[in-house]
This record gives structure tokens, C-alpha cells and sequence, in this order.
């Protein structure tokens, strides 16, 4: 009987109670996330039933996805006058430090995220490390961001070395929620569930692309400890983002 257990179902966890959601991809039809605004809707209903307080939409800017914040403004503006539930939206993006990064960072064409605008939502290859991805950070805090890392426990090049290294060097990090679910597979759980007891993470997204998602989050059982572990990071980021 799971009430005996150290596990509980995400749906009972209470972490989406007040919950700020830094990483999705519901802006429709601009990345590999939703594509219908009904679709999205759909999952912004969802979320309010469940406690969801706030949304951060981060859709992709990268080489393969070369969204242009003007054009994403658009988008979210379409979307903030059809949608008229309680949860509030903002709009960033999650920027791949690809070759034409460098470019954008210096012309401003960017989206940053948290509330001071001051945080900017970077990604890299799952695999492999780009070659001057020091030098990139230090452009990003040159700009004026905190360089926030998405789902650091996701790439598979980075060790505990690595993630004490970057934080040291000012780099912040969010927690991918399936990850310590095990939606990605063993390591990376293991990765997130030991960044979390270090306290490594600043806060946490869902990373949600689609409405089918939502029910494997919430059927999924996750370790009591753990769980509070994401409360606290949650009810920090509320404060300090």
C-alpha cells in the first residue's frame, strides 16, 4: 500500500500547489512543444485545477528553431487574449548556445526570464560540451544575465566536478520535474536526485511539449524526501526570481 510507502504519486505530492512552472513549451506551433492553441488551453485548465500559480513559456531560439522574440511576443499575445483562467503567464525563451548565440546575445535578441528579467534560460547538446562554452557563459554575465541551465542533469558530459564548477562561477540551475521521476532514464535520476541533496538547483519547470504528458507526471510516484526537497526550491524561486 503506497501510503505505507516512501513513495507517494506526483498528483498527491502537493508540489504543484502554488507551483511556478520556469520551463514549458506551450506557445503553440513555434517548436517541438504544442502546436494548437486549443491544446494549450487544455493544459493551462489542467495546471489551474492542480494549483499551478505561474508559467514561464520558454520556447526554443536555436539554429533549427530560429524563433525571433518579436515574432514570439506576437504569439504570446494571441494566446494572453484567449486565455482568461487565473494563472499568470510570462514569456522567455530557452536559448541554445549554438553558433549563432553569440550574435543574438550581442544584438539583444534574446529573452530573458524571472521577474527582473535578469536571468537568461541557456541550454547545450545533451552530448557533447561546445568548445567555448566558458567563454559564452562569461559573454552571457558580461550582458547583464545570470546564466540559468537547463536541466543540467540531462547532459550526459558533466559530472559532479562540472556542476559544483558552474555553480561556482555564478551559473544557476533548474530541475526538470520527469527527471526525478525517471522519465529519462536511471542516470539522470540519479544525477537530479543528487543535485537536489546538494542543494544545487534554483528551480524547477516541467518541460511539458504536449497535453499527454500531464498524466504521466501525475500517475508517477516519487520519494517523499525528494519531494519536499522540490517544495522548498519552488518556495525559494517564488521569493528570489
Amino acid at each position: 500500500m503506497w501510503l505505507l510507502s516512501n513513495k507517494i504519486p506526483f498528483g498527491d505530492s502537493g508540489i504543484l500547489e502554488g507551483f511556478c512552472d520556469w520551463h514549458c513549451h506551450l506557445l503553440p506551433g513555434v517548436d517541438d512543444g504544442v502546436q494548437d492553441i486549443g491544446e494549450t488551453l487544455q493544459i493551462l485548465e489542467e495546471w489551474e485545477m492542480l494549483g499551478v500559480e505561474t508559467v514561464w513559456l520558454t520556447p526554443h531560439i536555436m539554429e533549427d528553431m530560429p524563433n525571433r522574440p518579436v515574432d514570439l511576443r506576437k504569439g504570446f499575445g494571441a494566446l494572453k487574449t484567449r486565455y482568461t483562467g487565473r494563472i499568470k503567464l510570462h514569456l522567455a525563451a530557452e536559448h541554445m548556445m549554438d553558433g549563432p548565440f553569440a550574435k543574438r546575445l550581442e544584438e539583444d535578441d534574446v529573452l530573458p526570464i524571472g521577474y527582473r528579467h535578469n536571468r537568461l534560460l541557456v541550454e547545450t547538446s545533451y552530448y557533447t560540451s561546445p568548445m567555448n562554452l566558458a567563454e559564452t557563459i562569461d559573454s552571457v554575465k558580461a550582458k547583464g544575465y545570470d546564466p540559468l541551465l537547463a536541466h543540467p542533469e540531462r547532459y550526459q558530459y558533466m559530472g559532479r566536478q562540472d556542476y559544483h564548477h558552474w555553480k561556482n562561477q555564478g551559473v544557476l540551475l533548474q530541475l526538470n520535474l520527469p527527471s526525478v521521476l525517471g522519465a529519462y532514464g536511471p542516470e539522470v535520476q540519479q544525477k537530479a536526485e543528487w543535485l537536489l541533496k546538494e542543494n544545487m538547483y534554483e528551480c524547477c519547470g516541467t518541460d511539458t511539449h504536449a497535453i499527454e504528458q500531464i498524466g504521466m507526471l501525475l500517475n508517477s510516484k516519487i520519494n517523499k524526501k525528494t519531494a519536499e526537497r522540490i517544495k522548498r526550491i519552488s518556495a525559494s524561486a517564488n521569493r528570489l526570481l
